[in-house]
Parts: C-alpha cells; sequence; structure tokens
C-alpha cells in the first residue's frame, strides 16, 4: 500500500485538491480501461467536491460518459429525503453533469427487508464488473472515497459491528448506530473497500483530530477500536486532512 497524507488550510483547499485527484484517476482510468468505476460516500465533506466537480473546468474535463458511480453506503431512507446519500450528490452533483443515467449505481435503501437491498447491490455491482458470485474475489474500483466520524467509523462500518468481520461478501446491511441519523444503513465491506486501486480519506469537521491522529500513528494499534484503520488498499491511500478540523 502506498501511503500519502497531505494536509491543507482549510475545506476549501481539501476539495480542490481531492477534484484535482478525480480528474486525473478518470483520465488514467479511461484511457486504460474507457471506465471509470468510482464509489462515494455522504455525508458534509464531499459536497463541496461534488459542487466543485460539477462547475467549470472540471464538468468540461471529466469523462462523464464513462463514469460508473456506485455508493459506499446508504441510510436505510427514501432516496428524496435530506439523509440520504444519494440526494446529497444528486443536488450537488449528478444533477448538473453529463452522466449517463444507467451508470448510476444508486442504493434503493428505502427499501426492505434491508440483507435482500443489500444482496440486490451486490448482485448489480457483479453484473458491472462480471464477476458471477461463484468465481469469489472483490471488485477493483478505480477509487473509494471515504470520510470518517468521531468514533473512527468509515462507510457505515462502526466500532464492533459484526459487519467489520465480513470475509466473502461485498455489500451487507447494518442495524442503526447509536449516532444521527439513526437509521439502518447499508455498506461495502472492508475486503471490497480494499481492494481498490485508490481509497481517499475527506477529513474535515469538529471531533476527529485525536482519531486521525492515533490512526496515522500507529495503524495497527488504532486498529483495534476504529474501523478507518482497518482500510488498507492493494493500492494507493490518500489522506487529505483540512488542517482546520479540531
Amino acid at each position: 500500500m502506498e501511503l500519502e497524507v497531505t494536509r491543507f488550510l482549510n475545506l476549501n483547499e481539501l476539495s480542490t485538491a481531492a477534484a484535482d485527484l478525480v480528474l486525473k484517476l478518470a483520465e488514467e482510468s479511461v484511457r486504460e480501461r474507457d471506465a471509470f468505476n468510482w464509489s462515494i460516500s455522504g455525508g458534509g465533506t464531499p459536497k463541496k467536491l461534488f459542487e466543485l466537480l460539477a462547475a467549470q473546468p472540471y464538468k468540461e474535463r471529466m469523462p462523464w460518459d464513462k463514469v460508473h458511480l456506485f455508493w459506499v453506503d446508504e441510510r436505510c431512507v427514501p432516496d428524496d429525503h435530506p439523509d440520504s446519500n444519494f440526494n446529497m450528490a444528486a443536488a450537488s452533483m449528478i444533477s448538473k453533469v453529463p452522466l449517463i443515467t444507467q451508470n448510476v449505481r444508486a442504493i434503493l435503501a428505502g427499501l426492505t427487508p434491508h440483507d435482500d437491498v443489500a444482496k440486490g447491490y451486490e448482485g448489480l455491482m457483479r453484473a458491472d464488473f462480471g464477476m458471477e458470485e461463484a468465481q469469489g474475489g472483490f471488485p477493483e474500483f478505480d477509487l473509494i472515497l471515504l470520510g470518517i466520524g468521531p468514533d473512527g467509523h468509515t462507510a457505515s462500518l462502526f466500532p464492533d459491528s459484526a459487519a467489520l468481520e465480513e470475509k466473502t461478501r461485498w455489500v451487507v446491511a447494518v442495524p442503526a448506530p447509536p449516532l444521527s441519523p439513526a437509521v439502518p444503513r447499508i455498506t461495502m465491506t472492508l475486503p471490497a473497500i480494499n481492494n481498490a486501486g485508490n481509497v481517499a480519506f475527506l477529513v474535515s469537521g469538529d471531533g476527529k483530530k485525536e482519531v486521525v491522529d492515533a490512526i496515522l500513528d500507529d495503524r495497527e494499534k488504532a486498529a483495534e477500536n476504529y474501523p478507518a484503520a482497518r482500510v488498507n488498499p492493494s493500492g494507493a491511500l490518500h489522506w487529505f486532512i483540512d488542517s482546520e478540523s479540531t
């Protein structure tokens, strides 16, 4: 794994650097494989990145017709709900760029039962990557975008969750966590995340400095308590940190 840690003065600088990374990897992936497989997260931090990508010069330069957009995790709410990760991405980026509709792979997390939703999303991913379940293995995303919570969770992989020990499934349902919004979630698993060519953590906001410092100081020790420390992709791991975060 190649580790890169970069600190920025504020969220605007962080988001601009992240947009540059997305564009660079998209262009490289399209040249090599004629597609850019990208999985995104929700929360407040990536919103500025999405807005930048939907504006010039990124809007014009991104190969949107080759982008296959997936979600790392989703809250189990309707897709037009204020807490929906899809809803945030749709409002800030998807509705403003020429993505091909069938290449936007939203998680239908407003449906039930949630385990069926998770299995259905894994099936959709397997079809897109051309990997039958009997083959085993995991998808190789060109880029997975992650955040981190003050408790060290990432995606919807929370401390002490049984989902942390999943070894074969790509996507699982998890119960409502003890934080807001307290709703069940659908999440990609660690083996699926760790098979990515690139993973980028975007870190901004209060209450995260202690956790991030612990992870960057001693990943193995931090992995005992913080799920984000267990993200070790096969390719490059980028930490983009807003120095205003406390």
